[in-house]
């Protein structure tokens, strides 16, 4: 067995605080930018100042998304600005910086020093566990939102991913009537053999008005003013993709319609769940790499 494994956590909200307590279950931790409130074992060395750390650490995680700016790092619940260019010194030379979104002004800080940056956020496995929190967090939506039960109630859900499928999975559980659209007939063939019903894409105006709720996981505008126009006054939508949307929500404003844009669920119905992904992820990717202590 190899000398553990030294890992920095700098910045991020609960679901950075979670990868923290995950891994420090077998590394040592320090973690930077997050609240003693939260930290609550001896197990983390939780530290103010970046120039805490005693030495070098081998990783350094980054939050999800890692910077809103370009520059410092997303902290929210710092009570300072944490720059990604003072963390550059803290790494060991072969280190790697793993980060959510990276977005290309904050990783070229790392890149141009010569350090290598994963996005684990491109992870197949991180997200399709992801894909649990997302779904069940927007079946909770839903039920908070109507006055009737899931069962019996007739859903529509826009696409076939990962998020769809483990949708299709809950909803059939509790008895809803599922509807799948999707433009690939391939798509439409599996979602029949998922136990639902299907439309493709091009004939969904057709039958728009029959649905309760819709589930919407296509991150592109899907329901525009035509849609939106055949859409019944008490249906409700859930919008699940990534910007912009699957909504023209201006327009189902002015409409009357009820919209709930539901962005990054696991980390606010699951960050306990959520922050264990990221931690299995980036252990996965080190053993892939012959860098694990295990």
């Amino acid at each position: 067995m190899n000398e553990k494994i030294n890992f920095l956590i700098a910045g991020g909200d609960l679901r950075q605080v979670y990868t923290a307590k995950a891994l420090s279950q077998e590394y040592n931790v320090y973690a930077l930018g997050l609240s003693k409130n939260h930290i609550n074992t001896d197990k983390i060395n939780l530290i103010e100042n970046i120039d805490d750390v005693p030495y070098e650490v081998d990783h350094i995680i980054l939050p999800l998304p890692v910077s809103q700016d370009g520059e410092y790092i997303n902290a929210p619940f710092s009570s300072r600005k944490i720059a990604a260019s003072e963390l550059i010194p803290h790494i060991k030379n072969g280190g790697i910086v793993f980060g959510g979104k990276f977005d290309d002004a904050s990783q070229k800080i790392f890149t141009n020093s010569g350090i290598e940056t994963i996005d684990y956020f491109d992870r197949e496995e991180l997200n399709v566990l992801n894909a649990v929190p997302t779904a069940e967090g927007a079946v909770q939506i839903a039920m908070e939102e109507t006055a009737s039960t899931i069962y019996g109630q007739n859903i529509l859900i826009t696409g076939f991913g990962r998020i769809s499928k483990v949708l299709i999975k809950i909803l059939n559980g509790m008895g809803a009537n599922v509807t799948v659209t999707a433009r690939k007939y391939s798509d439409l063939a599996w979602a029949e053999i998922y136990g639902c019903k299907s439309v493709h894409t091009s004939s969904l105006h057709e039958c728009i008005d029959k649905f309760d709720i819709i589930f919407n996981t296509v991150p592109a505008v899907l329901f525009d003013e035509y849609m939106l126009n055949k859409l019944r006054k008490d249906t409700l939508m859930i919008d699940l993709a990534s910007k912009p949307g699957g909504v023209d929500f201006d327009i189902a404003g002015k409409l009357g319609l009820k919209v709930i844009w539901a962005l990054s669920l696991p980390g606010k119905v699951a960050p306990v769940s959520s922050g264990e992904i990221i931690a299995g992820t980036v252990l996965n990717i080190l053993k892939e790499r012959g860098k694990s202590d295990d």
